[in-house]
């Protein structure tokens, strides 16, 4: 199917990704036409200097269904319709689940043919394709869309005090392929170190692992044997990864809160902590 968006001179078609009856376009305005005041140019004119611009993602639907967050649908075109996900069998199970885990009560899904766009948003999108069985947990806010194939479900961590040590979630989002996924995110993917563990263990300082392979185990320990050790070392408690799969690194997610909440920054990383 043609795009219907990408010819406008004014927005770019930064990527675009096929699978079955999916085609998702990954869109970028190249300026704001609409500015009506000097202080709105101004703002703009530096966030276009640092690439932050409106982006957006555009669903070509073919006999095709996909899940999205809520919120998160702009409009609709051809032989589509939506769908709420919740049936008189499920709807007190996720009703008693939303309760405690904060999940919706239902994503939308949308099913046919035609074109579905999504809201625009300044973050970045990451796109992602899963083999059949192939299982991901994405850190909390970060889902976006999937296609119909996809499985979508709020899971418990295992151990409560690792996820309130580690500053995880106790709630998180696991995506089971087969298909693709788009997932909004803070840091762009030029940013992300993607660590392949093969029966090995890794160890993080901090929250910002934002995506990690289902079958890994995850734990929150001392950085040393010793409470002695741990003091000397200045490190205190580590997220622990251990088994085989990926975990997605994004070690610049902590500037950019920083950024966000007016904070100034600290590139002495010895006195940062």
């Amino acid at each position: 199917m043609r795009s219907a968006i990408g010819t406008r001179e004014n927005i770019r078609v930064l990527e675009e990704f096929s699978n079955g009856g999916l085609k998702v376009e990954i869109l970028e305005y190249q300026k704001l036409l609409g500015l009506s005041s000097p202080h709105m140019a101004e703002q703009i004119y530096f966030m276009e200097k640092q690439n932050i611009r409106p982006r957006q993602i555009a669903l070509y639907l073919n006999d095709e269904k996909v899940t999205i967050e809520k919120g998160a649908m702009s409009y609709f075109q051809g032989t589509i319709e939506m769908v709420s996900g919740v049936t008189v069998g499920n709807a007190l199970g996720r009703l008693v689940r939303g309760s405690v885990t904060g999940e919706q009560m239902a994503q939308p899904e949308y099913r046919g043919t035609g074109l579905l766009v999504l809201e625009p948003s300044y973050k970045h999108f990451l796109v992602l394709e899963l083999d059949k069985g192939e299982s991901i947990i994405i850190d909390d806010g970060m889902f976006y869309c999937a296609q119909g194939s996809v499985t979508v479900k709020a899971v418990a961590q295992k151990s409560f005090s690792s996820a309130v040590a580690g500053g995880e979630s106790l709630f998180q989002q696991q995506l089971t392929g087969p298909g693709i996924i788009v997932l909004e995110s803070t840091v762009p993917m030029d940013e992300i170190d993607i660590i392949e563990l093969n029966n090995d263990t890794l160890k993080v300082d901090g929250n910002f692992a934002v995506l990690r392979s289902s079958e890994l185990q995850f734990t929150v320990e001392r950085s040393a044997k010793t409470l002695i050790g741990s003091a000397v070392s200045g490190e205190g408690l580590v997220n622990v990864y251990r088994g085989t799969g990926q975990v997605w690194l994004a070690p610049t997610l902590k500037v950019y809160k920083t950024l966000a909440l007016g904070g100034s920054l600290n590139m002495n990383t010895s006195n940062s902590k």
